[in-house]
């Protein structure tokens, strides 16, 4: 089956709110074994909504649109599906009975323009909405199923996860099998470097898919296939994931959707390790991300944002010498990365320190150009890796580069810690 999502509101158009409808629809109904083929966004006008609706009727099985159900006069949707369909409009005594009980229940007055929330076009079921006021419709006609949800993402995704899909599932999906998939997550490999290890898995793939997508720092890798039952769709991905798995073992830090650094905590509690960071031109990044994890508290120690070079001095003892002078290496160097490392362990009493410095720019900073950026981990008892970036992009881009490099290279020294017990 194929679908077509039209999201409805002109301030989609204005870039005032984000579709994030569409990504919510496209992967329900791809778990539910339906292709999503077009996202269509049109705004609050009768006869442009009409033309939308025409062309995703000769290329679609079903139509789902979000938005354009509510109270206003620009509210649309089932004004012009139900002008193309030749059907009428009605109230729904029962979700009338509602919007009265809400205004009543609040001595508020209701203005006559609520009662449009209540439409239902002739012929349509009734898709009640458990967090708002508007009811959806579900309708087919001519070959074309048509599913008509609320804009607002706390309406509409209850709305489609206990109203439409039962509805899809009755009237719609007799014949089609649910997509099953499975994430896999890499990290210190790049996307065009990844897919050229897996290119000839994707040239001949047929019925089990595999699609890249790039995040930054991060690549992540969906390998689907549609099945009958959930164990057979597993069998038939593992044999994939294993080969995927042996040639990217390096990369692969996770086979279910997670940031890398949820790994790192889960991990660092796990094996009874702790973490702390001294960070210069990443400003905290490395450890809000951390700390932004449930559970980080078993292992982070704590961190230091030490921005200046007095700073550096002060807390954790970088020798001045290292940073100032004709002589001297800068702040920006691997020496005082290596430095921040160590201090910061002892400091903080820790298993594992990180050291960041760099410029993050957009301009040059010691005579070192933008995106230099020196990195060091110290583990207790183990020599210290340090490590010199050249990283590309904004400021906000080296500095979640910078930070993504060393949760990669934390992950990759778990791997050794454990493989050592």
């Amino acid at each position: 089956m194929k679908a077509e999502i039209i999201a409805v509101g002109t301030e989609l158009l204005l870039g005032q709110i984000v579709n994030s409808n569409a990504q919510y629809l496209s992967q329900e109904l791809a778990a539910l074994g339906i292709d999503v083929y077009y996202q269509t966004v049109v705004g609050d006008n009768l006869k442009r909504l009409q033309r939308a609706i025409e062309i995703a009727r000769e290329r679609a099985d079903l139509v789902i649109f979000t938005g354009g159900i509510g109270p206003t006069q620009d509210d649309l949707t089932k004004d012009a599906l139900a002008g193309l369909l030749g059907r009428s409009l009605h109230i729904h005594q029962p979700s009338m009975d509602l919007i009265e009980q809400f205004f009543s229940s609040r001595g508020a007055h209701m203005v006559e323009s609520n009662r449009r929330q209540a439409l239902m076009i002739e012929g349509s079921e009734p898709l009640a909405n458990a967090t708002g006021l508007a009811v959806g419709n579900a309708i087919a006609q001519d070959g074309t199923y048509y599913i008509l949800l609320p804009g607002p993402p706390k309406e509409m995704k209850p709305m489609f996860q206990q109203e439409a899909t039962k509805w899809l599932r009755e009237h719609a999906l007799t014949n089609e099998q649910p997509l099953y998939s499975r994430m896999l997550k890499f990290a210190g490999i790049g996307e065009s470097s990844l897919e050229a290890q897996l290119i000839d898995l994707i040239e001949v793939q047929q019925d089990t898919t595999i699609a890249p997508y790039a995040k930054e720092g991060e690549v992540t890798i969906r390998v689907s296939t549609k099945a009958d039952s959930e164990a057979e769709a597993q069998e038939k991905l593992a044999e994939v994931v294993t080969e995927i798995r042996n040639r990217l073992s390096d990369h692969l830090y996770a086979t279910v959707d997670v940031p890398i650094e949820k790994i790192i905590v889960d991990r660092m509690s796990e094996l009874g390790v702790t973490l702390a960071a001294a960070e210069s031109c990443t400003g905290g990044l490395l450890a809000e991300l951390i700390t932004a994890i449930p559970g980080s508290s078993h292992m982070f120690n704590g961190g230091i944002v030490c921005y200046s070079n007095a700073m550096k001095e002060k807390l954790l003892n970088v020798p001045a010498t290292l940073l100032e002078g004709p002589e001297a290496p800068g702040a920006v160097s691997a020496e005082v990365a290596v430095v921040l490392a160590e201090q910061m362990r002892i400091v903080a009493n820790s298993d594992f320190g990180v050291g960041i410095t760099g410029v993050a720019g957009p301009g040059s900073s010691e005579r070192k150009p933008a995106g230099l950026v020196y990195v060091a981990i110290a583990h207790k008892g183990e020599p210290t890796l340090v490590l010199k970036l050249q990283l590309s992009g904004g400021r906000e881009i080296i500095r979640l580069r910078s930070v993504k490099t060393v949760l990669y290279h934390l992950w990759r020294k778990l791997n050794e810690l454990t493989s050592k017990q």
